[in-house]
């Protein structure tokens, strides 16, 4: 197998595995951080694929603005987590650490990969113009829907999150 071959497959690794974890907990917090180890491996896989813009765009849209959005949500509701037994620090969060020090060790290696190793990563380049054309010809509808689901969404999220005021007494002037 080659360089290529293998960073491709534990990059989807890392991807399959930051996914589950994140569908799986618990604690809102901690799906959050998973998905963004799970969107950091998807454009890394992008980059490896030779889509360089696509894979900036979803570590800047993504794993930047979106789960920022989430991160938002979640503060707004006010979560609290559950009562049950608590584990220690480093075993909650051994598997994000884990995931993400190898997201970044693979990402090294995409980077420095030294050309006089004889395993150079040659990569496909499709530019931002062809990206857009492709995008704005063929799935700008579902992009649109994408849009309106996220802010109806955030709005939802908003109104749950909202406390209500309870009304105080009113204290009613007598006339004498």
């Amino acid at each position: 197998m080659t360089l290529f071959g293998t960073i491709f497959y534990l990059l989807a690794f890392i991807l399959v595995a930051s996914t589950v974890l994140a569908i799986t907990r618990r604690q809102a917090i901690h799906a959050v951080i998973y998905l963004i180890i799970s969107f950091v491996a998807t454009g890394m896989i992008f980059y490896l694929l030779g889509a360089p813009f696509l894979a900036a765009l979803e570590v800047i849209v993504y794993a930047g603005a979106i789960m920022v959005l989430f991160l938002f949500i979640v503060m707004m509701l006010r979560i609290t987590p559950s009562g049950g037994p608590r584990k220690a620090a480093l075993a909650q969060w051994a598997p994000a650490i884990i995931l993400g020090a190898g997201s970044l060790m693979i990402a090294a290696v995409m980077v420095f990969v030294d050309p006089a190793t004889g395993h150079p990563l040659k990569t496909l380049r499709a530019g931002p113009a062809e990206l857009g054309r492709f995008l704005f010809r063929e799935y700008w509808f579902p992009v649109e829907i994408a849009s309106f689901l996220l802010l109806i969404a955030l709005v939802g999220t908003l109104y749950l999150g909202r406390q209500e005021k309870k009304p105080g007494k009113v204290q009613a002037k007598e006339s004498l």
